[in-house]
């Protein structure tokens, strides 16, 4: 028999948070259920033991937040590992920075472009896709087959009739 008032379903990041808020806030005992073999939910870690690295077993965690409140909370229950995610693309030997942006116009276009000379860029080069079936599609639609060709050379498809 569980012999709290409240039972949490879960200890992933929000079972454990629910979890210690009412253990915590409202000084009631909680009963977590978890059916894996460990907490922590898709956000586990576990040490492997023959290289003793820690492994992310579900997939890369990337706690990010630009809520102070939330940052010092989360801060009382783990170390975190500073972390900058930047994705890029080369194309012709140029690095470029993605998700496109006005610096990567900038620098597909090697000029300065201004926000409003940016969207009558894209506004230009759009092609008209009604129901886009794919990413290309998707992208081609939002930036002109130019600047996808360009942007994207390691996914770009062409279609030889």
């Amino acid at each position: 028999m569980i012999d709290s008032k409240y039972i949490v379903v879960g200890s992933g990041i929000f079972g454990a948070v629910i979890a210690e808020r009412i253990a915590s806030v409202l000084n009631e005992r909680v009963t977590v259920i978890e059916k894996r073999s460990h907490i922590g939910g898709n956000c586990y870690s576990s040490v492997d033991p023959a290289t003793g690295i820690e492994c992310h077993r579900y997939g890369s965690h990337i706690f990010h937040t630009a809520n102070e409140k939330v940052w010092k909370y989360i801060n009382n229950f783990a170390q975190f590992t500073n972390y900058r995610h930047k994705v890029m693309t080369i194309s012709d030997g140029q690095v470029y920075f993605m998700p496109i942006n006005l610096k990567t116009l900038c620098d597909v276009f090697n000029k300065y472009i201004t926000p409003e000379e940016a969207k009558k860029i894209l506004c230009s080069k759009r092609q008209d896709i009604e129901a886009a079936s794919n990413l290309e599609e998707k992208a081609i639609a939002l930036i002109g087959r130019e600047l996808y060709e360009k942007i994207y050379p390691g996914i770009y498809v062409k279609t030889v009739e």
